[in-house]
């Protein structure tokens, strides 16, 4: 019998204007995890896609375990044993989790009977959940447990995983990966996407790289670092981020006391929230998702009004002005969600461009919107982060994740804002294109600017701030120096840990 599980040769899939995957051609085997790799709009989703049944293949073929395979939509792949992890979770918080999961079933059995066996596969692979839980009141950790014994009761014999440990702190990260293994060890094979290459090299067998499309090069990741990972990626060499050398100046940004109601039934509430930043310093936040970290941009940023604390910048207290009046006064931010709400979907890359920076970038005259000027102001974006796209009229939605996020982050960044807020500012982006956003918020501290960087990357932060606060059900501990600290002991405060405990654990 071949040891090959799943075979996929001259897979080609084109749409208008662009070619998203190019005769890829590669195998995937018995009890193998493999990775996917490629920069943003290599072609990844579109090849998953494929494999998954969600699009159809112009020209190729696929062989599921020497059988023709050609899925038309996901229940046949499903039903073929092929699953899949979707990088945004697919759950309705007002279920429980026996309810979500039995809606991805074709033939879910009796509540009572379904409970008992998530009882029993989750704590056969080290991810215990309670059926019972409201989703609602879920960690993301504990969510994607959630997506992944869905998967494992449908016993497939190929598991699709897009980015999963991007929410995820260390020590979460370490449970999956013992999953993962377990899972390998039963002969069930896993293909892997993420963008976080010592992972790949810690965890996969064999790796797959894309570029634009076709397949570049295959290789063993343990024997490759990750910076040449990423260079194949690429098909080039880039600069590892540096920060320049500089003083930080006086206070910019103090928030004190900042509480906020909980924005619905299942969003995080703020507690007496306080913090200071200064003019040239990057202040990292990490925490799990879903400890508040929207809810913290929404009040800074101005969307959301606290009835309860202070936000001065540069002195002025501007704690009651809307996102609009604190953008005028230099206070600039960049949300987490990329289509709807930092960008319009259905909106040209020049109207996006308008939505944010009409004022600072003077567009408007009289009342009337000098659409050259915004114009100009999207192609400089699109050519200072290297934007995919055939040109600014292209919608938001027609954009990769990573590349609208180049989009998005780099429009606030060429503002020059005084402050600068961001959450989540290379999720999903490629190596060499998160390396280009972090040099691009390091340049922007260089020249003055107080920068608040929210992200899940520990590995980000650590690079790139020079002083670290944990967020942990809406409380944000006191920040401490980057220097003094390591994963383990972020990993402790981000997960609720006092301050005197990690004070323990750092003495």
């Amino acid at each position: 019998m071949s040891d090959t599980l799943l075979r996929i040769d001259g897979l080609t899939k084109a749409y208008p204007g662009v070619v998203a995957n190019d005769d890829v051609s590669f195998d995937i085997g018995k009890g193998e995890i493999h990775a996917l790799l490629g920069e943003n709009g290599a072609g990844k989703s579109t090849l998953v896609k494929m494999i998954y049944g969600l699009v159809a293949p112009d020209r190729g073929s696929m062989a599921l375990d020497g059988a023709a395979f050609r899925p038309g939509k996901p229940s046949e792949a499903r039903q073929a044993g092929v699953a899949m992890v979707f990088q945004h979770f697919s759950l309705f918080e007002a279920l429980n989790v026996a309810e979500n999961v039995a809606l991805g079933m074709e033939q879910p059995p009796r509540l009572r009977d379904l409970a008992r066996r998530i009882r029993a596969v989750s704590e056969t692979y080290g991810l215990p959940l309670d059926p019972a839980r409201l989703v609602g009141t879920l960690s993301a950790g504990e969510r994607q447990r959630v997506e992944i014994i869905r998967c494992l009761l449908q016993d497939p014999r190929l598991l699709i995983m897009d980015e999963p440990t991007s929410v995820l702190t260390p020590q979460e990260v370490e449970i999956l990966f013992e999953t993962l293994r377990k899972l390998k060890a039963e002969g069930t094979s896993i293909l892997y996407i993420s963008h976080k290459l010592e992972e790949i090299r810690s965890l996969c067998d064999h790796a797959t790289i894309l570029r634009r499309g076709r397949k570049v090069a295959t290789c063993t990741p343990a024997e490759t670092t990750a910076r040449e990972l990423a260079e194949m990626m690429v098909g080039a060499s880039f600069a590892t981020p540096e920060a320049t050398s500089h003083r930080t100046g006086d206070v910019v940004l103090e928030v004190t006391g900042l509480s906020l109601p909980a924005p619905g039934d299942f969003g995080t509430p703020l507690r007496e929230v306080s913090m200071s930043v200064r003019a040239g310093e990057v202040l990292g936040i990490g925490g799990v998702a879903g400890n508040g970290q929207d809810e913290l941009l929404a009040a800074l940023s101005g969307e959301r009004v606290s009835p309860q604390g202070s936000v001065t910048l540069k002195g002025r207290d501007v704690s009651r002005l809307g996102p609009v009046a604190r953008r005028e006064a230099g206070l600039l931010a960049g949300p987490e969600e990329r289509l709807g709400h930092a960008a319009a979907p259905n909106m040209s890359l020049v109207e996006n461009a308008v939505l944010t920076a009409a004022r600072r970038q003077k567009m408007l005259t009289g009342g009337f919107l000098r659409w050259g000027r915004a114009r100009g102001f999207a192609e400089e974006v699109i050519r200072r982060f290297d934007v995919r796209t055939p040109g600014p009229d292209t919608a938001a939605r027609a954009l990769s994740g990573g590349n609208l996020q180049k989009f998005v982050v780099g429009r606030e960044i060429l503002q020059a804002p005084e402050v600068l807020i961001v959450n989540q500012p290379t999720w999903g982006v490629d190596a060499a294109a998160a390396a280009a956003i972090r040099q691009a918020l390091l340049d922007l501290a260089a020249e003055g600017a107080a920068i608040v960087v929210i992200s899940q990357d520990l590995d980000e932060l650590m690079e790139i701030a020079q002083s670290f606060a944990a967020l942990n059900e809406g409380r944000l501990t006191a920040s401490r120096p980057v220097s003094g600290l390591d994963l383990e002991k972020i990993g402790l405060m981000m997960g609720g840990a006092h301050d005197m405990e990690v004070a323990h654990v750092a003495g």
